[in-house]
Parts: C-alpha cells; sequence; structure tokens
C-alpha cells in the first residue's frame, strides 16, 4: 500500500514510541503568539528550562492588535498586558519576534506560509484552531493548547497519537460564483462538524489542482485547510507531488486586514 503525506511526514519525524503508545514527535516550526503562550512561558520559568530550540520558533503579536489606534499603551488594558508578556518573554527567551515595528507582524497563520517559513514535508505546531492552514503548503500542522506549547518550548517534540486519515477528493469544475469556502463547506455538511475527530484530512482530485497560478491555488487549498478545524479535524495536508506550484518560497503577501 503507497504511503501518504501523513505517513511520509509522521515517519521522518518520528522520534521514538513512548511507553505510552504514543509518539513522540519533532515538530520542525513553532510558531507563537500572546494568548497562548504567557502561561507556557511561566512554565518554563518555574521550570528552570530553556526554549530548546529558538531558532526553529517565531513569535507574532496578533489577536490583540487594536483596528483602529495601534499606538502603545493600547486602550486595552488586557491586550497591552499580553502584548508586555510576548516582547518580555521572546526577548528573554531568546525567541524572533514579529511585531508592528518588524513590517512581518500579521495572522499567525498567515505569515508562515507568508514569509516562506512553513515549507512541504515539516511538522508544524501553533497555539491556534486554524493551525491546519498549512497542510496548504503540503506539511502535516497542529492546533495546540497551551500545555503542549509548553512541551514543544522545552523539547520541540510533542506526545500524540497517530491521527487515522481521511482522504478527501474534490473532482469537477467549479461553476460560476461557487468558490473554495463552498466546498469546503459542502465537504462539512456531509461529515458533519464532528466528522474529523481523530483524523487529519489529506485533500485531493483535480479541483484542488486545476488552477495553474500558485496564488490561487493557494489559495483555495488554503481554505480548506484552514477549515478542517471547523469539522473537528486534527491536521490536514494536501498531496503536492505532482503540483506544479509546490510552495517552497514567500508567497505573494494577502490583505493583513482579513481576519484570523
Amino acid at each position: 500500500m503507497a504511503e501518504t503525506l501523513l505517513d511520509k511526514v509522521w515517519d521522518a519525524h518520528t522520534v521514538r514510541t513512548l511507553p505510552s503508545g504514543q509518539t513522540q514527535l519533532f515538530i520542525g516550526l513553532h510558531l507563537i503568539h500572546e494568548v497562548t503562550t504567557p502561561q507556557a512561558f511561566s512554565m518554563l520559568k518555574q521550570l528552570g528550562l530553556r526554549v530548546r530550540m529558538p531558532e526553529r520558533t517565531f513569535a507574532t503579536l496578533d489577536h490583540i492588535i487594536p483596528t483602529l489606534s495601534q499606538v502603545r499603551p493600547y486602550a486595552d488594558p488586557l491586550a497591552e498586558e499580553m502584548a508586555v508578556h510576548m516582547i518580555r518573554n521572546a526577548k528573554d527567551f531568546g525567541v524572533p519576534l514579529f511585531d508592528l515595528d518588524s513590517g512581518r507582524q500579521g495572522i499567525v497563520h498567515v505569515i508562515g506560509p507568508e514569509l516562506g517559513l512553513s515549507q512541504p514535508g515539516m511538522t508544524i505546531a501553533c497555539g491556534d484552531s486554524h493551525t491546519s492552514t498549512h497542510g496548504a503548503v503540503g506539511a502535516i500542522a497542529f492546533g495546540i493548547g497551551t500545555s503542549q506549547v509548553r512541551d514543544v518550548l522545552a523539547s520541540q517534540c510533542l506526545a500524540m497519537a497517530k491521527p487515522r486519515l481521511r482522504q478527501v477528493r474534490v473532482d469537477g469544475t467549479l461553476a460560476p460564483g461557487v468558490y473554495a469556502k463552498d466546498v469546503i463547506l459542502t465537504i462539512i455538511r456531509r461529515l458533519g462538524v464532528q466528522g474529523g475527530v481523530g483524523y487529519a484530512y489529506e485533500y485531493g482530485g483535480r479541483t484542488i489542482d486545476a488552477s495553474t497560478d500558485p496564488s490561487e491555488m493557494y489559495f483555495v487549498i488554503q481554505t480548506a485547510a484552514t477549515n478542517t478545524a471547523s469539522a473537528g479535524g486534527t491536521a490536514s495536508g494536501v498531496r503536492i507531488e505532482n503540483t506544479p506550484h509546490a510552495v517552497a518560497t514567500p508567497l505573494p503577501p494577502r490583505n493583513r486586514s482579513q481576519t484570523g
């Protein structure tokens, strides 16, 4: 039986099988933001631990950035407190931070592909429910909780049971006025909002592969991958071996005003 994308990436990043039966899985890229990291960094400090691989860890300010006035201190005291913690922790632990002055700040699950950080064949983790977005570039990406953020910061690994795989093929030509969001909403309608619980979704088929424009193709599969979480999926990926525009370089920037 041919190996799937999940099999290939999982096996390539397996460190060992733990006594619990779970896999100790190496994480190639860890993206962090201000909401799910304060407690994780606090736990590292309490344990006297450092960030294991700061060169594989990238931080950004995301959810708390005000829309109207971005002058510090922010009008919302909670937003300001989160920003202060993120900036201080990034400095204390030697983690690269994309803040507003960097020109690289943005939505955490957008900047990875946009800056060329997310690469085919990677394992990616982030404390954000939209992390499956990175499946659009042929990576396996996991949205994780705060205690798992701590684990990746400390060890660059996750303890995980390998999810089952659900392959979703989309064939045919989209009618005028039918877009990527319509495709994924149809998939969710058919499988249910809990249809993906315990599964990794792998997307393929002629519709997914149809575009000849790399930016358009990425947007189609990114939309599908992002919304995997809406179906309860653990992770998502898109088979890209035969796709002419496998993303390995920074993508054209999209409108930073789109919401996460």
